[in-house]
């Protein structure tokens, strides 16, 4: 597609951002559990999401720029394998840094739908989008993609679907979760009912390699990802009137090599009491908070978890190194 500039134009936004009482809820509870946890969702409020694009920038943190160089050198490829007038629908969407890339290479998309849980960040970036590309129809979705997810009532079913998952979102998961989102994607794709054209999914995912570059890439030296990582605690206090003191919290990530994944924490540095709208949590000194895994995987057994889950896998591209590859599946 020719990206041709043109005035940003207002755009509907379908509003289905979790509710205040949705954030309460699952921090209490996460908090209350044993061992303790915070959704990785809620990293990214406006500031959250503003560190996370410095994260992509940085040299240690390898994903995006891999992922990006091979959407670009291999994008003839990918526009080939996907076809004519597909609609595009990102989950996870941010910055929409690595869409510039896709939509250039596709021949006569009929509609973008980026779905994301910032609304101020998706609204940024859908408008970019719009500018960029003005005869693209752009229809932004504020929701978590994982809970309730509706698409805009356009005609979007009069045309094949492609979910644009990049950047490895789907190794934050758990199997079982892995599995039930694989089933969501390939329902929303078989939604198209007047298209006879099969699905697809393009998707990222971070293959396993050593356990020295892995831990750098989430233990920066200028120390952004410990800035993202804390600032979840920051958005608790602001949000839900909560009392974090943040220097006595540290960051902590390191690869679980049994289970193939990178898990990334908070510890507290002394034992303390934190209050969060009127609950007291109880820390010990050392005791860990769970605020993100990052699966690793192999293409054959990442493509037999997708093919019990309603995809086969259709095409797949890596770069010179092996470090992170792209997948096409299509459904079953």
């Amino acid at each position: 597609m020719t990206a041709q500039p043109s005035d940003s134009r207002a755009m509907p936004v379908t509003d289905l951002h979790p509710k205040p009482a949705d954030l309460r809820n699952e921090v209490i509870s996460g908090l209350r559990a044993s061992p303790k946890t915070l959704p990785c969702k809620y990293f990214y409020d406006t500031e959250g999401s503003q560190l996370f694009d410095r994260i992509c920038e940085l040299e240690e943190y390898y994903p995006t720029r891999t992922e990006i160089g091979i959407l670009e050198s291999r994008s003839k490829d990918i526009a080939r394998a996907i076809g004519e007038k597909a609609v595009i629908i990102e989950l996870g969407s941010g910055s929409s840094i690595k869409t510039h890339v896709l939509l250039d290479a596709l021949i006569n998309p009929a509609a973008y739908v980026p779905i994301d849980i910032s609304r101020d960040h998706l609204i940024d970036a859908a408008a970019r989008i719009a500018s960029r590309y003005a005869d693209l129809p752009v229809w932004p979705v504020c929701a978590d993609f994982n809970g309730q997810l509706e698409l805009p009532e356009h005609g979007l079913d009069d045309h094949p679907h492609l979910i644009f998952f990049p950047g490895s979102t789907i190794g934050n998961f758990d199997q079982k979760g892995r599995e039930v989102l694989l089933r969501k994607m390939a329902k929303i794709c078989r939604g198209a009912t007047r298209t006879e054209s099969p699905g697809r999914l393009l998707i990222g995912i971070d293959l396993i390699k050593d356990r020295g570059r892995l831990e750098r890439a989430y233990n920066d030296s200028s120390g952004v990802t410990a800035e993202f990582n804390l600032n979840l605690l920051q958005r608790i206090n602001r949000e839900l009137d909560a009392n974090f003191n943040l220097d006595h919290f540290v960051h902590d990530a390191q690869f679980n090599v049994d289970d193939s994944r990178i898990e990334m924490h908070i510890e507290s540095r002394t034992q303390q009491l934190v209050e969060i709208d009127g609950e007291e949590i109880q820390l010990g000194a050392g005791e860990r908070i769970c605020t993100e895994l990052s699966h690793k995987f192999s293409i054959e057994g990442f493509a037999h978890l997708a093919e019990h889950s309603g995809w086969t896998l259709a095409e797949s591209w890596t770069d010179p190194e092996d470090l992170f590859a792209v997948l096409l599946f299509e459904t079953l």
